[in-house]
């Protein structure tokens, strides 16, 4: 698979997001299926393992550690902290904890549930406002010095936030929302700041949640503890309002010999050489489609049409609950 860059990191252009094997999507994957899933992203070519202490709580970093042991010095393990976790329960306060020696304790948490000797990219999952993001930025530094970190990455954070932080140690990467239907990076300027700094760029949810595969419509049924059952864009009236994107998504596919979920893959790999998505799946066959969209070309023509056409579509509900939404872009 095609190689990218973020930062000083070497990954494959696509990544896997891990997150969906223990959270947010309904009941966990079953570990056997879990693991067989992740050995089988690396077979393909996958290098960037995507995961974070707050997936599970902890079991989606115990999960990921076993099933990358066999190759772990061939891979980039990603994983985040900033929430408010108790250690012992694994219970959340809904708040952000990024005190410097919180962030010690947590990282040598993660370095035992990952089963490594250092963290290839540690995030700060999100921007807490009641630390100084100096502060953050130092403790992180220290434990790059330490050789328990290798690379600094932030998530879902604002332009002053970003420049604060690049400012005492280089961002390697942001990792926020992006997707044909989510481009709120755009419109706010963080990709020019990316492109301007030298961060990469992941694209979390680059699929929209699974909207995008054009596999859900108003009356999909969605698990328990699926988040997207309280997500306003994922009402039935929105997903019914919705289709317009996937209905775009399909043409382009049928034009190009492929699926609506490579194209949607496929123009956000054009859209930066340095942005790596990473689709979630815990199907074998899905992901063997996912990485074709490596291959999809969409020329300029091909982007220039799909834009024009997507500026004609007016997106229904916010991407997420607003209690999630207020502790982003800070």
């Amino acid at each position: 698979m095609e190689q990218r860059k973020l930062g000083e990191l070497e990954v494959s252009a696509l990544g896997y997001g891990c997150m969906g094997l223990s959270s947010a999507y309904g009941p966990p994957t079953p570990r056997p299926e879990a693991i067989a899933i992740i050995r089988a992203a690396y077979e393909r070519g996958v290098t960037l393992f995507d995961t974070a202490e707050a997936y599970g709580p902890f079991a989606n970093e115990e999960l990921v550690g076993e099933a990358v042991a066999p190759f772990r010095d061939q891979i980039v393990i990603a994983t985040k902290f900033g929430f408010d976790i108790d250690p012992q329960t694994g219970a959340r306060s809904g708040g952000l904890n990024s005190r410097p020696d919180h962030i010690r304790q947590v990282v040598e948490a993660m370095l035992t549930r990952l089963r490594t000797d250092r963290i290839d990219l540690l995030y700060q999952h999100r921007v807490d406002p009641a630390v100084p993001m100096e502060d953050v930025a130092g403790a992180v530094k220290d434990l790059i010095g330490q050789g328990k970190v290798r690379c600094f990455g932030l998530s879902e954070a604002s332009l002053a936030s970003i420049r604060r932080a690049h400012a005492v140690l280089p961002v390697t990467a942001l990792q926020s929302e992006y997707s044909l239907w989510t481009r709120d990076v755009e419109e706010g300027g963080v990709l020019d700041l990316c492109e301007e700094l030298g961060i990469g760029f992941v694209p979390f949810s680059p699929l929209g949640a699974g909207f995008l595969t054009g596999t859900i419509d108003a009356a999909t049924p969605l698990a328990p503890g699926d988040f997207r059952a309280i997500s306003p864009r994922f009402t039935a009236e929105a997903r019914a309002a919705n289709r317009a994107i996937v209905d775009l998504l399909t043409t382009i596919a049928q034009a190009k010999q492929a699926t609506p979920a490579q194209i949607a893959l496929a123009w956000l790999l054009a859209q930066r050489p340095w942005i790596v998505p990473i689709p979630r799946t815990t199907k074998l066959h899905r992901l063997d489609e996912n990485l074709g969209a490596a291959a999809v070309e969409l020329s300029l023509q091909d982007l220039g049409a799909i834009d024009a056409a997507a500026a004609q579509i007016t997106i229904q509900g916010a991407r997420l609950p607003q209690a999630v939404l207020a502790q982003t872009n800070r």
